[in-house]
């Protein structure tokens, strides 16, 4: 079982229906989620976010973890029953089994301290589940590309690359947290933030977005045009099928870079946690969105916002689409400045880094801007 649970794990293509592949993926998947769920538990301390956990009713979280261990033993069960691919199905039973035997939902937390150091598997597993969710649900409907499956190529690459910028959470908010307070402190100044956080929140959300894209768009830019920082951005740029996993692909220096400088502005000017709240709704959305499988155009607005179609074109591998297309939300800056792809086609052909040069694989691509003798 564990070997052909490897070789699933190692593959990628269509899942065939009609024998129990979809659901026993989809039973595994729950297991292993509802496995880590129940550890998390156990000891929120060391493995939950402490952003994260003042935000979520705990209550509601047991509710999810009940109702996915029921689906996951569910479904697993009527396939071992009716012999369907018994062997993936065996393995997430499993999993349920030993999530349950664990506490299941039923794991009392008790009082702990606060300040330990800690990795995000929660927010891993409920950014996870929710991107699943949705995304998988809206590639399917719009799909660009329908004959795209969603264990792609190269699809376990972008998938470590999401576990470990999920994991990593707290060393990247310490860091990027510490770098501002260190670099740019000195620039906060009362009255600019009390003018700030008067403002209407409508107003201060379109404008907390704007002064960040405006930093993304001129971050996003050196990167492109300063050969020791592309050689960081070329990782992002090296996957090479667009879908909502693809932006997951990221070196975390890169990462930690961007993060500061985005941060830098929205702290000196001071917004409000409301504010502040909406705007990573808004990042978090468009960062997978813009990135996802499918087809949304979304007319004149097009020239505005930035679209699935706006960013695929910045991931091109045609002539006319490099070094294009920097913004993240709004569209406009690069109009404005003069970088907006123009083209005849509605889509581009081909993604990746033109000449195909970085490595495939997280550890290859986290020593790739260091090794690279390009």
């Amino acid at each position: 079982m564990l070997g052909k649970l490897n070789d699933f794990t190692q593959s990628h293509g269509a899942l065939r229906p009609g024998k129990g592949i979809i659901t026993g993926v989809i039973a595994l998947s729950l297991g292993i989620l509802c496995l880590l769920g129940v550890i998390a538990f156990h000891f929120p301390q060391y493995l939950t976010t402490p952003q994260l956990r003042k935000s979520y009713d705990v209550d509601v979280i047991r509710t999810i973890l009940f109702v996915a261990l029921v689906v996951a033993g569910g479904l697993s069960l009527v396939n071992i029953l009716f012999n369907r691919s018994r062997w993936l199905s065996s393995a997430a039973f499993l999993l349920v089994v030993s999530a349950t035997m664990l506490g299941g939902h039923k794991v009392p937390v008790q009082d702990f301290a606060d300040g330990t150091p800690y990795i995000g598997l929660d927010w891993f597993i409920l950014d996870l589940l929710g991107s699943a969710l949705i995304f998988i649900f809206i590639e399917k409907l719009f799909a660009l590309r329908r004959d795209q499956p969603i264990f792609r190529p190269e699809w376990q690459t972008d998938f470590h690359h999401f576990i470990v910028n999920h994991m990593v959470v707290g060393f990247v908010l310490l860091a990027t947290n510490l770098m501002v307070h260190k670099f740019f402190g000195w620039a906060a100044s009362d009255g600019v933030r009390g003018w700030v956080q008067g403002l209407n929140f409508w107003l201060a959300l379109f404008l907390i977005v704007l002064v960040a894209d405006l930093v993304q768009y001129w971050t996003h830019r050196a990167y492109h045009e300063v050969p020791v920082l592309w050689r960081l951005h070329a990782v992002h740029h090296s996957v090479k099928s667009m879908d909502w996993m693809a932006g997951s692909r990221q070196h975390i220096l890169e990462l930690l870079i961007t993060r500061t400088l985005v941060l830098a502005p929205i702290y000196v000017l001071g917004f409000s946690k409301e504010v502040i709240d909406a705007y990573i709704v808004i990042v978090g959305f468009q960062a997978v969105f813009n990135h996802a499988n499918v087809s949304v155009r979304l007319g004149p607005l097009r020239y505005i916002l930035v679209t699935p179609n706006f960013h695929h074109w910045h991931h091109s591998q045609d002539q006319e689409a490099l070094d294009r297309n920097y913004a993240a939300h709004f569209a406009f800056i690069d109009y404005a400045f003069g970088t907006a792809v123009k083209s005849t086609k509605l889509w581009p052909e081909q993604y990746g880094v033109l000449g195909d040069y970085v490595p495939n694989g997280f550890v290859k691509q986290l020593k790739f801007p260091f090794t690279w003798k390009g």
